[in-house]
């Protein structure tokens, strides 16, 4: 009789799951297991969005797998020192899992092997965090890595795709373990950080908001995907980062119209980032673009706070920043204006606002919230000139939010303002201001910087870094 114990992480599902399915093939008895430690709950990199969209993830998972017939192991601790405990006490012959490609992952990884090894437990990785099984063959034609998007994403549709693995039949846990019990919230949440509206977590869920995506939004997903207003984007990202719904399956299930396509490239960004910190895992801290480690960013306190609150004085900005305090997820142009203002407007760290986006977000990745901040201060992979993709908040209203429904939505204090002035309600006359209710400076705050002059700073800082010869 074989016992093989399934650590689950980040991969919280029973569909597409290989490590669980072919535990199920190998195994007499399948142990599901998932650690909870303090780095994961209280680290530099948690949130307390997170920890509750975890708790529901794993409390249905769970009930997922007690309908399979078996159930999911809870333990407090260290990994490194639960998972040999819980081997000894089954007389587990192998621990399966699923591979994870962050620097700290790798490490952790690393170092459950060799304790396990001298354990003579077997310690075998599977994929399924990703829709490609391995980023390991994936380079250009001289084989050498990725910098650019567009030749990575006509690698990685080429890459073969493994086929979606079976749903188990799985048998009770053994008699002597206890399956132990989930926390309850308030011992692992901040209640002032949760976000009033964010999606339930969970496989369940997770597969009904597939459903529904595929059903009503997909196909007109490269038309609508920038609207804020419209809010027609899948909204699949955090189940993505939980491993609720499974990245290979999901491409299984696409239509085959320009919609998909549009959706299946957004997907591709998602392993580009994952794949560029696996290969280069000092980004999470420093520019992939070396020369600019150079550039001297200006603490503001001020800043800091009017840009967290959603009280610059940018419209588009402000309904962004509201968005991700009230629901724990940002619309993906609302990332990009955001963090553009954050950096190249008020010339705060990146470091800094790439670290309240991983306390606030639901899908707060690090490979991915790295990946975006740095593309969009210029300062890692696929790069472009400074300039484009230093964004005017009016223009990118007017262009992303023509009705200023977006805007209304997470700005109320805006709802009565006339839709010419909305992208500048500085600009109002002060009759007009007295008028609707909506005093500059009073019900409204003046915007924080101009933008015109921010922009020609920025430009000159950058400017000045040396180039590389």
């Amino acid at each position: 009789m074989k016992t093989v114990i399934v650590w689950y992480r980040n991969d919280l599902r029973v569909h597409d799951h290989p490590a669980l399915s072919i535990a199920a093939q190998d195994g007499t008895v399948v142990v599901p297991v998932f650690v909870l430690s303090d780095d994961l709950l209280s680290g530099k990199r948690s949130g307390s969005n997170r920890n509750r969209f975890l708790l529901e993830s794993l409390q249905d998972v769970r009930t997922s797998l007690q309908n399979l017939g078996s159930d999911l192991i809870i333990l407090h601790g260290t990994p490194n020192v639960e998972l040999p405990k819980l081997a000894q006490l089954t007389s587990a012959e192998a621990v399966y899992y699923t591979a994870d490609y962050t620097p700290y992952s790798l490490k952790r990884d690393k170092n459950m092997k060799s304790t396990l090894d001298t354990l003579n437990i077997e310690f075998r990785s599977f994929p399924g965090r990703l829709a490609v099984s391995t980023l390991d063959k994936l380079h250009t034609k001289t084989g050498t890595i990725h910098k650019v998007f567009t030749p990575f994403y006509k690698n990685w549709l080429e890459i073969q795709r493994r086929a979606v693995a079976e749903l188990p039949k799985l048998s009770a846990l053994p008699k002597s373990v206890d399956a132990g019990r989930l926390p309850e919230l308030e011992s692992i949440t901040l209640r002032d950080d949760l976000s009033e509206r964010a999606l339930p977590g969970g496989e369940t869920a997770g597969r009904k908001r597939l459903a529904e995506f595929i059903e009503t939004d997909i196909e007109d997903y490269r038309e609508t995907n920038n609207d804020m207003a419209a809010d027609r984007t899948s909204r699949l990202s955090p189940y993505l980062h939980f491993g609720c719904v499974s990245p290979r399956e999901v491409e299984t299930l696409l239509p085959e119209n320009s919609g998909a396509a549009a959706w299946h490239r957004q997907l591709a960004w998602r392993e580009f980032y994952h794949y560029i910190m696996y290969n280069n895992p000092k980004t999470i801290t420093e520019p992939f673009q070396e020369r600019y480690s150079v550039l001297s960013w200006d603490p503001n306190p001020a800043f800091e706070q009017a840009w967290q609150d959603g009280k610059t004085g940018f419209p588009i900005v402000d309904a962004a920043m509201r968005q991700i305090k009230l629901e724990g997820w940002m619309h993906n142009r609302g990332r990009l204006i955001t963090a553009s203002f954050y950096t190249k407007q008020l010339w705060l760290d990146w470091h800094n606002g790439e670290a309240y986006f991983m306390k606030m977000l639901l899908d707060g990745d690090t490979s991915n919230n790295v990946g975006n901040w740095q593309w969009i201060t210029s300062i890692g992979v696929d790069p472009a000139p400074v300039y484009r993709r230093l964004y005017n908040p009016t223009l990118q209203q007017q262009n992303y939010d023509p009705t200023g429904a977006y805007v209304r939505k997470y700005v109320p204090e805006l709802q009565n303002v006339p839709d010419k002035y909305l992208a500048e309600p500085w600009t109002m006359p002060a009759e007009l201001q007295e008028e609707i209710g909506c005093k500059m400076g009073t019900n409204y705050p003046n915007p924080i910087v101009d933008h015109k002059l921010a922009r020609l700073a920025a430009l000159e800082r950058y400017q000045a870094v040396p180039r590389v010869t």
